[in-house]
C-alpha cells in the first residue's frame, strides 16, 4: 500500500438505488480517493424485528416513525446490484469495497474484494470475525465502541483461527474511530490511534463521523495510514448517515489536503532541501568588516559584524577571529577572510 490509503465511504448513502451508487462511485473516482466502499447485508440478519433506531438515526430523520429493521431495509441493496457495482468500479479504475455485515454476505463478497472491512458493530461478533479469519484476506478492523481489551481479543481470535485451520495469517490493519454520527471533537481522540499503533505495531488508521475535514488531515499528520470517510451525492438527502457525510467538492478537498500532508511529511531527515540550497548563499550570514579595517589592525567587536550574505567565514567561527591581525586592507561590508 503506497501512501495514505483513502477509503471514500459511500456506505448506505445510495438510500437502496443502484443509478445513486453509481453517481457515487463517479464521485469517489473523481475526488481521487483509492476505494469507494458500500456495505453488504441482509437485513434480517442483522437487526432484530422490533430494533428501534439508533438516537442519531431518530436525531437524522424525526419525521419518520419506523423500527432500525424497516429503515435498513430500504437501504438494502441486492448481491446482484453489488456485481454491477464491482464490474462499474473496475470500469471506472477505482477499488471497490464493501463493509460485511453477516456471514452469507462475507461468503458472496469473497471473490468480489481483495480485503475485508469490519465495522465496529462486528469488532466481538466471533462468528463473523471466524468467518472472516478463514478467507485469508487482509482485514481492515473498526474499533469504534471498542475498549483496547476488546479489541486484543478480536485480532487475537482471528490470528488464532487461522492457526488452527492453518490458513496464511492475514495482514490486520486496525481503525480508531467514534461511533458517533456526527461525532463531537471533544470525543475524537486520536491519540488512540497512536495506542493502537504503539501497542500492536500494524498499520493504523482512522474512520472519521466528524463534520468538516480537519480531523482526517490532522489524522494523516499523526501518522494514519488508512483515512476512511462518508460522502453522500447531497447532504440533504433522507436517510440516517447523509447529514454527517461530506458532499462531492468537501471529499475532493479532502483528498487533496491529505495528498499535500502525505507529500509534506517526507522521510523524517534533517537536511537542506534543494530549494533551500538555492537560498542558503543569500538567507545566511558571513562575518564582515562593519567599517573600514586597516591591515595590521586587530579584529575587534568593534570592527567586525555579522551580516548577509552567506558566502563568506560563518558566524559560528566569531570567536576565533577576535583577536587576530587583519592581513589586509577592507572596506565597510567586505567579508572577511582568513
Amino acid at each position: 500500500m503506497g501512501g495514505v490509503f483513502i477509503i471514500a465511504e459511500a456506505g448506505v448513502n445510495h438510500n437502496g438505488n443502484i443509478e445513486s451508487a453509481y453517481e457515487l462511485v463517479d464521485v469517489a473516482k473523481k475526488s481521487g480517493a483509492d476505494a469507494v466502499k458500500f456495505q453488504t447485508f441482509k437485513s434480517e440478519l442483522i437487526a432484530c424485528r422490533n430494533l428501534e433506531r439508533a438516537s442519531y438515526q431518530k436525531d437524522n430523520m424525526p419525521d419518520i416513525e419506523e423500527s432500525q429493521l424497516e429503515m435498513i431495509k430500504k437501504l438494502e441493496l441486492s448481491y446482484e446490484s453489488f456485481y454491477k457495482l464491482k464490474e462499474y468500479c473496475d470500469r471506472k479504475g477505482i477499488l471497490f469495497l464493501s463493509t460485511t455485515a453477516d456471514i452469507p454476505s462475507t461468503n458472496f463478497l469473497a471473490p468480489l474484494v481483495s480485503v475485508f472491512k469490519v465495522s465496529a458493530s462486528d469488532l466481538t461478533n466471533r462468528p463473523l470475525l471466524k468467518n472472516l479469519a478463514l478467507k485469508g484476506k487482509p482485514i481492515i478492523l473498526s474499533t469504534g465502541m471498542g475498549t483496547l481489551s476488546e479489541v486484543k481479543e478480536a485480532v487475537n481470535f482471528i490470528k488464532q483461527s487461522q492457526h488452527k485451520y492453518r490458513i496464511n495469517p492475514s495482514v490486520i490493519s486496525l481503525l480508531h474511530c467514534t461511533t458517533s454520527y456526527p461525532c463531537p471533537y471533544n470525543e475524537v481522540n486520536l491519540k488512540a490511534m497512536c495506542t493502537l499503533k504503539k501497542i500492536f505495531g500494524v498499520a493504523v488508521g482512522y474512520s472519521d463521523h466528524t463534520l468538516g475535514i480537519e480531523v482526517p488531515i490532522a489524522a494523516v499528520a499523526m501518522g494514519a495510514s488508512i483515512i476512511e470517510k462518508h460522502f453522500t451525492l447531497d447532504r440533504s438527502l433522507p436517510g440516517p448517515d447523509h447529514k454527517a457525510s461530506l458532499e462531492p467538492t468537501e471529499l475532493m478537498a479532502m483528498v487533496r489536503a491529505i495528498r499535500n500532508i502525505e507529500t509534506a511529511l517526507g522521510d523524517g531527515q534533517k537536511i537542506p532541501t534543494p530549494s533551500e540550497l538555492k537560498n542558503k548563499p543569500i538567507a545566511r550570514k558571513s562575518i564582515v568588516a562593519a567599517k573600514e579595517i586597516a591591515v595590521g589592525d586587530i579584529f575587534t567587536e568593534e570592527n567586525l559584524i555579522v551580516k548577509r550574505p552567506g558566502t563568506g567565514i560563518s558566524p559560528m567561527r566569531w570567536d576565533e577571529l577576535i583577536g587576530q591581525v587583519a592581513q589586509r586592507n577592507y572596506e565597510k561590508d567586505d567579508l572577511i577572510d582568513a
